[in-house]
């Protein structure tokens, strides 16, 4: 077996300050023709991403893949909803947990794997206007930490 080939499209940076991330799955997504040449062109926003559950099915909505400049008659929706691809114990465990209050899964990162769009969702619980500030107040603090020992060191 050959090494893995990674190569990251888009990340979600909003999702990591405004939730805590439980649990993270990687899941395969449905794509049109020019959807998957936007993807290799690294034309991805997942910033108002989020996943819906319907018919026992994940779908993946408001992710915007911008349609591909060198096509032809065919095109297709930069916002449609796009079907995951998981497995059934796992659609049915995150559809359970996003029933209770206060779960939400989003995505974090779409990358490329062996040439096959994958996307990185997460199981998230939303933070509160404090959590935020307290989670920036921490990271100045080890920022500066980190300025003083480096000073300290010279």
């Amino acid at each position: 077996m050959g090494k893995e080939e990674f190569k990251v499209v888009a990340t979600n940076r909003k999702a990591y300050h405004d939730y805590f991330i439980e649990e993270k799955y990687e899941a395969g997504i449905a794509l049109t023709g020019t959807e998957i040449k936007s993807v290799r062109a690294s034309r991805v926003s997942l910033k108002d991403g989020y996943v819906a559950f319907r018919d026992g099915e994940a779908w993946l909505v408001n992710v915007h893949i911008s349609p591909y400049e060198h096509r032809g008659y065919a095109s297709h929706d930069p916002t449609r909803d796009r079907k995951l691809l998981l497995h059934r114990r796992e659609i049915n465990r995150l559809m359970g947990r996003v029933q209770e209050r206060g779960w939400t899964v989003v995505p974090l990162r779409m990358y490329l794997k062996n040439g096959k769009a994958k996307v990185e969702i997460a199981l998230v619980r939303g933070k509160r206007k404090y959590d935020k500030r307290e989670a920036i107040a921490k990271r100045d603090y080890e920022r500066e930490m980190r300025r003083a020992y480096k000073e300290w060191r010279r």
